[in-house]
């Protein structure tokens, strides 16, 4: 059986401040065609479909779409709901939809696989949603963390696996030990070290799939996350976006091969002086890519995003950045004006080292400054 392994789709999410639906759509779409010429038998999305508990009306429209066209490729469709989902407004057309796609959203049906047949004889696929403890205590009396809820079904799991017999795989929402977090872009899910994951939690599918870590990431040969299809953070840049191919064979033994997908529009980070970011001809090749500018200056630039979207459309995000020198001073700021005593020229130089972090007028800032004292003083001693 081929089945293959997605998550965190996060329809509706937008890239600082873009919409990326369009995008997220042609992607989904090449999906689509993967799991067509690929003949896979089984897609399974790991929970977040949605960004948000209350998508807008376009956001069900592409999962519709997808839905649909994942189906007409012939492959049956398993998803369950993650912690950015409703899983009410995800779930509550399970019923009414069309014949081989499957949407599990209810925490007390876990140990209620769906059961789809190959050449080999049956292999039962168990739906393990976003578990709040606290919505889900009442079901498991006891259950204070996530860890101990994704224990506990786990253990339903197994149980019904054992009962039944044969190959079965398992698909869940959560935060594992092993794995590292995108800074800012995965919504915690921990509380305290409680609510991570022990591999152990695991043990016992032919293949875990997991969601939530939006980087692809192997925590054993049967245990692993596929990511987001599509980069949302300029902290993921470097990671590949697509999905995993598991062939399950007869015995439950698995072969995983990594699907790429498209990059819609590539992600950059460059560094420079502003002058050197809007003029140096080695930056023409990512005039076209969503842009994170980090600009060396010592003093901040006027008015840095306007300018820099002129050269970078798609400039995305814009950070002053100085570059640090070894040979700063690290006076405190009264420390530095006690030294300059009754010098204006000195006081004015303290004061650019304190806004600074340390670096004080230049040069040509310093000759500016005198320049400007000395006018002053000048004009003052004519009164």
């Amino acid at each position: 059986m081929r089945i293959l392994h997605t998550s965190d789709w996060h329809i509706g999410r937008t890239f600082h401040g873009s919409a990326t639906l369009a995008a997220l759509h042609g992607v989904l779409d090449a999906l689509v065609g993967e799991v067509r010429s690929r003949s896979v038998d089984v897609v399974v999305v790991a929970g977040d479909v949605f960004d948000s508990a209350t998508p807008a009306a376009d956001c069900y429209t592409v999962l519709t779409d997808t839905l649909a066209a994942l189906r007409d490729t012939g492959a049956q469709v398993i998803v369950t709901s993650g912690n950015h989902d409703s899983a009410a407004r995800l779930g509550f057309q399970a019923k009414l939809l069309r014949d081989g796609i499957h949407v599990l959203t209810d925490p007390s049906a876990v140990a209620t696989p769906v059961t789809i047949v190959d050449d080999h004889g049956p292999v039962h696929f168990y739906g393990i949603p976003y578990l709040e403890p606290v919505l889900v205590r009442r079901l498991w009396p006891g259950v204070r963390t996530q860890a101990q809820a994704l224990a506990r079904a786990m253990d339903l799991v197994r149980i019904d696996a054992v009962v039944r017999g044969g190959r079965y795989v398992a698909a869940a929402h959560c935060f594992a030990a092993g794995v590292e977090a995108t800074p800012h872009l995965e919504r915690d899910i921990q509380q305290g070290g409680l609510d991570v994951v022990p591999l152990s939690v695991f043990d016992g599918p032919d293949y875990m799939a997991l969601g939530h870590i939006h980087g692809r990431s192997v925590l054993a040969e049967r245990v692993r996350y596929a990511g987001a299809p599509l980069h949302y953070s300029f902290g993921e840049r470097d990671k590949p976006r697509g999905a995993w191919l598991v062939e399950l064979d007869a015995a439950g033994s698995v072969e995983v091969e990594w699907v790429d997908l498209p990059v819609p529009r590539r992600l950059r980070v460059l560094t420079g002086t502003l002058d050197e970011l809007l003029s140096d001809p080695r930056y023409t090749a990512d005039e076209d890519a969503w842009v994170s500018a980090r600009y060396t200056d010592t003093a901040a630039q006027v008015d840095p995003m306007r300018r820099l979207q002129q050269r970078f459309a798609h400039c995305a995000e814009v950070r002053h950045t100085p570059v640090v020198r070894d040979d700063l001073d690290t006076r405190s700021f009264t420390a530095r004006v006690a030294a300059a005593g009754a010098d204006d020229a000195l006081l004015v130089d303290a004061f650019l080292t304190h806004v600074r972090g340390g670096q004080g007028a230049s040069d040509d800032e310093s000759a500016l400054i005198r320049e400007v004292l000395g006018e002053r003083m000048a004009a003052e001693a004519a009164v």
